[in-house]
């Protein structure tokens, strides 16, 4: 199982120095240690050979480029039984032999970090993530992250994924808040991995966006890839090269105003940064994306023409993105499930300045899209 077949929108990796960057790599979930501290991977590549430092950054969740080149320039990586070099190719059946460097703490610390869960029971909980909150510990933020939290909260969660991601179904990216499936035991986790990958989980999400949408409602299809310049972005692409996976978003517009859309979107895949890479390659990016945008945060002046610096102020200081509801059978149950979060008050105040400011005119005098 691929576990980036079903993330939502994978957190966003930090800048670090290359010299700490390979102290910190985490381990790779699913592939235990062997007792001599090395773990054993054969190589599953159904195209052409991939370039070993390309493989073992794919390999590793939250592993840069630079982090997989630290990795194999300091011996830990063996093709075959064989030191790698980070142009060598790998090829479909090489066996990998792999040791990550040991994360600098042992396991996740509890933290009393208030939580809002929207639902609880003895096999999963749903909680309602906010912004600005990475979901599990990595390079650079080793406290302050929902797993710190989960473990406060809860006494026990599924380990799966190992302690740096107990509990973690699946992912939202730091600034993107709203419903986040949590499992407590392993079979519920392991059900619910498979829900995620065989697309039955009903995921939508609320956006605003620059830009209008001009359809009512419609699909996005384009796949995606990491961008060959930037790899803490993404990219639609027309080529199934690199990386790149097939990609599917539907959307429903919720509510226009004059330069904006509210806009409904259910992803049909999971993958990383979908939601923002598709809605701009349309033209109508996420509102404060500071990833795909030159913009960071959306200031009422943006709203209101001519506003007196004076009076200005920011309503939105991250992207407009809430991941508003999920809907999926219970594994244990049996019982199809929804959770939904509401959306957050500068959210709200925002739709709001937008509805008094900048009301929706049909291009057609009376008539509505």
């Amino acid at each position: 199982m691929d576990p980036e077949e079903f993330l939502e929108d994978d957190d966003a990796p930090e800048v670090q120095d290359v010299g700490t960057e390979a102290a910190s790599a985490p381990s790779i979930p699913g592939l235990p240690a062997g007792e001599d501290g090395w773990i054993e991977h054969k190589a599953a590549i159904r195209r052409e050979a991939m370039r070993l430092d390309q493989f073992i950054q794919q390999l590793i969740p939250n592993c840069t480029r630079s982090i997989a080149q630290k990795i194999i320039e300091e011996g830990r990586v063996l093709i075959n039984g064989r030191p790698g070099k980070n142009s060598a190719k790998v090829k479909h059946d090489d066996l990998l032999r792999i040791r990550p460097p040991t994360p600098p703490h042992p396991e996740p610390i509890a933290e009393n970090i208030p939580l809002e869960i929207i639902f609880e029971d003895e096999w999963l909980a749903v909680v309602n993530k906010p912004h600005n909150m990475v979901v599990h510990p990595a390079r650079g933020n080793w406290s302050g992250t929902l797993v710190n939290a989960l473990r406060f909260h809860f006494p026990k969660l599924s380990g799966i994924n190992g302690d740096y991601r107990a509990g973690i179904v699946h992912r939202l990216d730091r600034d993107t808040s709203g419903v986040i499936l949590i499992a407590k035991e392993e079979l519920t986790h392991s059900d619910l991995g498979i829900l995620f990958e065989t697309r039955k989980v009903f995921k939508e999400y609320a956006a605003l966006t620059y830009g209008v949408l001009d359809r009512d409602s419609d699909y996005i299809e384009a796949a995606i890839m990491h961008h060959p310049k930037d790899r803490t972005k993404m990219m639609v692409t027309r080529e199934m090269v690199g990386d790149a996976k097939e990609a599917m978003s539907y959307y429903e517009v919720a509510e226009r105003f004059q330069g904006y859309t509210y806009v409904k979107v259910q992803p049909r895949t999971g993958r990383t940064h979908q939601i923002r890479v598709h809605l701009a390659s349309v033209g109508c990016p996420v509102v404060a994306d500071k990833a795909y945008t030159a913009h960071d945060r959306f200031m009422l002046s943006e709203a209101i023409s001519g506003l007196p610096e004076a009076e200005d102020m920011p309503l939105m200081t991250r992207q407009a993105l809430h991941a508003y509801r999920l809907r999926f059978e219970h594994p244990r149950t049996g019982k199809v499930v929804e959770f939904t979060a509401p959306l957050p008050e500068e959210f709200e105040n925002t739709l709001a300045a937008l509805r008094k400011h900048r009301p929706w005119r049909s291009p057609v005098a009376g008539r509505r899209i």
